[in-house]
């Protein structure tokens, strides 16, 4: 079972879907090569604005777009750093930075979290 969780929500320009799609497969097949435990991606389907925040809300949504939210699940922060490590010297992740390039990664908000309880 997972111990450590990295999370992602970011905003897609829905007539990026494919290409995002795309990519995501590729790193997803990454990470797992070098030992995350699982990579998973969805896609906004009942996410509405809220009166405060939202998801939406959090990556500043703009017409056209949809929300993604996704995480790669490690052993522990130490597993995630090593495999990570190794993702980062990956050839296949250079040749995914063009394709990203379609994404606002600057609005995208990640973050490595404990697992406090799985059933």
């Amino acid at each position: 079972m997972p111990n450590y969780v990295d999370g992602y929500v970011l905003p897609v320009s829905k007539k990026n879907l494919v290409t995002y799609r795309k990519v995501a497969r590729q790193a997803g097949k990454v990470w797992k090569e070098h030992g995350a435990l699982g990579y998973v991606e969805s896609v906004a389907e009942d996410v509405k604005p809220g009166k405060l925040t939202s998801f939406p809300q959090s990556v500043k949504l703009k017409a056209g777009e949809t929300v993604v939210f996704s995480w790669i699940m490690f052993k522990s922060r130490k597993h995630r750093d090593q495999v990570n490590a190794k993702v980062m010297k990956d050839p296949r992740i250079d040749a995914m930075a063009a394709q990203m390039a379609s994404f606002d990664m600057k609005r995208m908000i990640y973050g490595g979290f404990n697992v406090m309880m799985q059933f």
